[in-house]
């Protein structure tokens, strides 16, 4: 027996004491009113007031007892937290079981009763063996419902629950070497006094859950309460089960281990651009990057080349990867991908006509191109809402340079046709910096001759508004951005029942893990500006979009991506200074005059 498993055994016992006192006091007073009434039956509290003693002590027992057993029920029956996982039977992923009974053998603890996969870069036990796991259905690769599996059955060993990047990316011995210590923690886990602490303290946590219902809400204070009198020898348990795990895997593959835990570091920083960068946009627009852990391979090779850090470990990819292991790991990747998709950003359950996926050949046509014109033609919109006009029509006398700046015809109002509506931030401006006035609504309604000059929307538009040449507060562009704002929000709401329908294990709303916070109105007007460039490179300068790794959406120009959009795009929003975007557009000959095609 490890060091560590008695310090763990002392801390469940500790756990298992605030349990037995809880029950104590929940027997007290029935314990008072059977010393009463044996009394009384024997004559010796004759006379007054002990009967009425009695009485009221005998009632406060049997309420007491009432609540007390419905609590002790609900501790016991509630359904304790599940991760969303992809379960994987033995038939999908043979050679993974038996590497993962050899190590079990090895290591003299039981193996895991079961394997799942998780869209995360981490591994654990996770205890399934609840009778509220039971009464459930296990789903394999999002398929229909199926019997329980072994890992519901009474006294269960553990689930091993596996990052899916983990099997794309580690070779099978990092695997088994980073498996190692996960898979002793069923020893410990397998004590009964650790198991039954384990227990309890899931069904108090599941209890609190069970106090948010109508009805139920006096059941979460008491389970708050034993919950704090037992959080912190529940923690050091834990600390003591990992402990005893660790020192027994160090006769496994413990060199190696190290090792492996380098390509842990790695996993996570390239799964996390993967997923911040390329899948949230798609995700954004209706779709889901059906093979995120093949994907993953190619974000680690592209930062293993750009990172030196990283120098030497695309040399790993010449020996055998750990999803050779699984029978068909093209499906389990695909069902792994959509399991992030609900997790991460809270897309249904199931693909369908608003919710199909997309190979990553077919992303940069689909996913980046759709985005960029939705984006333009967003940006667009908000512009018509603030009656700024398309521009000078391009005639005889229209400037030679296609790229030479365009100034806006000043709008004018249905009242007054000679009266210019106040451009936001200038001295007759009123209201809010994103608020439009009546006569400002009023023009978008009824366009000027001058905003039917052109055929369609153009960047000159939009250079034209955000020039600042007063030398302003950048009030135009925070209007700008106020209404794109606003936009997205009623985007945002309109398609929330949809894309949050269905819940996961437990009373978690999907998303559960958000990627990103919200992001300012100066970053959505950005990228909204960047997204119309692009659209005018693609229309005009042959330019096509792309997908970078490690960046996501990528405009290309001859085969080769242009990073320097960014800062003069930055410049223009932030300080009104529209040259080094122009000069940028005239080298690679985009013609902003020119309309784009917008979605």
């Amino acid at each position: 027996m490890e060091a560590n498993v008695p310090s763990a055994r002392s801390r469940a016992l500790a756990v298992l004491r605030v349990r037995s006192r809880a029950s104590a006091v929940g027997l007290l007073p029935a314990a008072l009113a059977v010393v009463l009434v044996a009394a009384r039956s024997t004559g010796r509290l004759a006379g007054d007031p002990w009967p009425t003693v009695t009485l009221v002590v005998c009632v406060v027992a049997v309420v007491v007892l009432l609540v007390g057993g419905a609590f002790a029920a609900v501790v016991l029956r509630a359904s304790p937290a599940v991760t969303p996982t992809v379960p994987l039977s033995e038939a999908a992923a043979p050679d993974l079981y038996r590497l993962v009974r050899d190590l079990a053998d090895r290591m003299d603890v039981p193996p895991p009763s079961a394997i799942a996969l998780t869209p995360d870069c981490d591994s654990w036990l996770e205890d399934r063996s609840h009778a509220a796991h039971r009464r459930g259905a296990a789903r394999v690769f999002g398929g229909a419902p199926g019997p329980a599996g072994p890992e519901s059955v009474p006294g269960a060993a553990p689930v091993l629950v596996i990052g899916s990047p983990f099997l794309w990316w580690m070779r099978v011995a990092e695997l088994r070497a980073v498996l190692a210590p996960v898979v002793a923690g069923t020893g410990p886990s397998a004590h009964p006094d650790i198991a039954d602490a384990r227990g309890f303290v899931r069904g108090l946590d599941a209890a609190v859950d069970v106090g948010g219902r109508r009805g139920l809400g006096w059941i979460a204070a008491p389970a708050r309460l034993l919950l704090r009198l037992c959080r912190t020898d529940a923690a050091e348990m834990e600390r003591g089960v990992a402990a005893a795990a660790s020192e027994r895997a160090q006769a496994v593959d413990y060199g190696l281990r190290i090792v492996a835990q380098e390509q842990v570091g790695l996993a996570y920083a390239g799964w996390d651009r993967l997923l911040t960068r390329v899948a949230l946009p798609a995700w954004r627009m209706g779709r889901w990057p059906a093979h995120l852990d093949a994907g993953v391979v190619s974000a680690l090779t592209e930062l293993s080349r750009r990172d030196r850090l990283a120098e030497g470990f695309t040399s790993r990819l010449g020996e055998r990867p750990a999803c050779d292991l699984l029978e068909q790991p093209g499906l389990i990747d695909e069902a792994t991908s959509l399991l992030a998709a609900r997790l991460f950003h809270g897309g249904p359950a199931e693909a369908g006509p608003d919710w199909s996926p997309v190979d990553w050949a077919a992303y940069p046509e689909e996913v980046v191109d759709r985005k960029w014109r939705t984006e333009a033609a967003r940006l667009h919109a908000a512009l018509d809402a603030l009656a700024v006009p398309a521009g000078l029509p391009a005639g005889p006398s229209a400037p030679a340079s296609p790229t030479a700046p365009v100034s806006p015809a000043p709008p004018t109002t249905p009242a007054s046709p000679t009266a210019p509506v106040a451009r936001p931030g200038s001295p007759g401006a009123s209201g809010a910096a994103g608020a439009a006035g009546p006569a400002t609504l009023a023009a978008a309604d009824s366009p000027s001759p001058t905003a039917d000059a052109f055929a369609g929307p153009t960047l000159e538009r939009v250079l034209g508004y955000l020039t600042d040449l007063g030398g302003g507060d950048g009030a135009a562009g925070e209007a700008l951005a106020g209404r794109i704002t606003g936009e997205l929000a009623r985007e945002e709401r309109a398609a929330g029942p949809a894309a949050g329908a269905g819940k996961a294990r437990g009373a978690d709303t999907l998303p559960l893990f958000p990627l990103q916070p919200p992001r300012s109105g100066r970053d959505l007007l950005a990228d909204h500006v960047t997204a119309m460039v692009c659209c005018a490179a693609v229309d005009s300068a042959g330019a096509t979009p792309g997908l970078d790794w490690l960046d996501g959406p990528v405009l290309l120009v001859g085969g080769d991506r242009r990073s320097d959009l960014a800062p003069r795009v930055l410049c223009l929003v932030e300080e009104g200074n529209p040259e080094p975007l122009r000069d940028w557009l005239s080298a690679l000959g985009v013609r902003p005059e020119k309309p784009v095609r917008l979605v």
